[in-house]
């Protein structure tokens, strides 16, 4: 999952002022020079790369064998068989990498469009974590401050965007190597959750199974954690990137909006823990969205993109994304 991917400081040191192109509001806006770290980007890629790749071996050798998941498998046996016969690294080639490049178009799309507006931004920062998602995710991060609304608009919904279309055909593409075994989805310590797009996917190519009896490719797996991730970050609350869409087109609205998807989140906590989690990091860290003096007006075409961005938000939502 992302983390959220915009966090520009109150007071940025400004080195050169600018007129975004594309605006045609004449706002001026400013560009911090900064140096990237190349190396620390590259480091945390390839740990991801890594952390992710072990998963997906864990996952790739219970789908070959027909066995459902278990914790154990994740986080005890595969280090042990990937640390005698490194080889076996090969098979978790294809969940890494998809979800890898599903994380890296989403990042990329708020990349450009930052490029595009001449805001400051860094190169994604790809976090790796042995978890039974494989990362926490990725971010960018906005050097500088933003000064058109549509710029905070188009930054902000890009990368959805983006990582959506990328896990669509990844998805396809899983579901299409997927089988059915009655009851597999009800096996086993670890549960994935199904997002709406998937359901409505595996109703219609595998009809007649039940919800527990499709046993999703590991492709497939990594286009559904992608979803997570594009419903994580298009929550409507603070710097999300679904607070971004949210300011951009509602400011008046955007707090209490916020607060009620918080509110939102904490009656999931049953289903999964780490709602409680979410909610209070963002309530205290990311809930308050940097002030944009802009009052002109969007216009039809963003104001679409926003309800297609809403769309797939209902689409990649699940309530309880993993659990054991």
């Amino acid at each position: 999952m992302s983390l959220p991917d915009f966090s520009p400081p109150p007071y940025p040191d400004y080195a050169q002022s600018y007129a975004p192109p594309g605006s045609g509001n004449g706002y001026l806006g400013l560009r911090a020079r900064t140096q990237q770290r190349y190396w620390l980007h590259g480091l945390l890629f390839l740990l991801t790369l890594l952390t992710t790749t072990i998963l997906g071996v864990a996952l790739q050798y219970d789908f070959d064998r027909n066995l459902p998941v278990e914790a154990r498998d994740i986080f005890f046996t595969v280090y042990g068989r990937v640390w005698q016969h490194p080889i076996e690294l090969l098979q978790g080639l294809p969940f890494s990498l998809t979800l890898i490049t599903i994380l890296l178009a989403h990042e990329t799309g708020h990349y450009l469009a930052a490029a595009y507006y001449r805001v400051d931004a860094s190169l994604p920062y790809f976090l790796p974590a042995p978890t039974l998602i494989g990362t926490f995710g990725a971010f960018i991060r906005i050097r500088s401050a933003i000064y058109s609304k549509r710029a905070l608009f188009d930054i902000g919904v890009a990368g959805p965007l983006a990582g959506f279309i990328f896990l669509l055909p990844a998805l396809a593409v899983g579901l299409a190597f997927s089988k059915v075994i009655p009851g597999i989805g009800h096996q086993g310590d670890v549960h994935f959750g199904i997002p709406l797009l998937q359901w409505l996917l595996e109703r219609t190519i595998f009809a007649g199974s039940g919800a527990g009896d499709v046993y999703l490719h590991p492709v497939g797996r990594a286009a559904s954690i992608g979803m997570f991730a594009t419903a994580l970050n298009l929550l409507p609350v603070g710097q999300l990137d679904g607070g971004h869409v949210v300011y951009a087109l509602a400011e008046r609205k955007h707090r209490a909006i916020s607060n009620v998807a918080l509110a939102a989140l904490v009656p999931l906590a049953p289903l999964w823990p780490a709602w409680l989690f979410w909610a209070a990091i963002l309530f205290f860290f990311g809930r308050r969205h940097p002030v944009v003096y802009d009052s002109s007006d969007l216009g039809r075409g963003r104001r679409r993109l926003g309800w297609i961005a809403l769309a797939v938000f209902i689409l990649s939502f699940t309530f309880a994304p993993v659990g054991t």
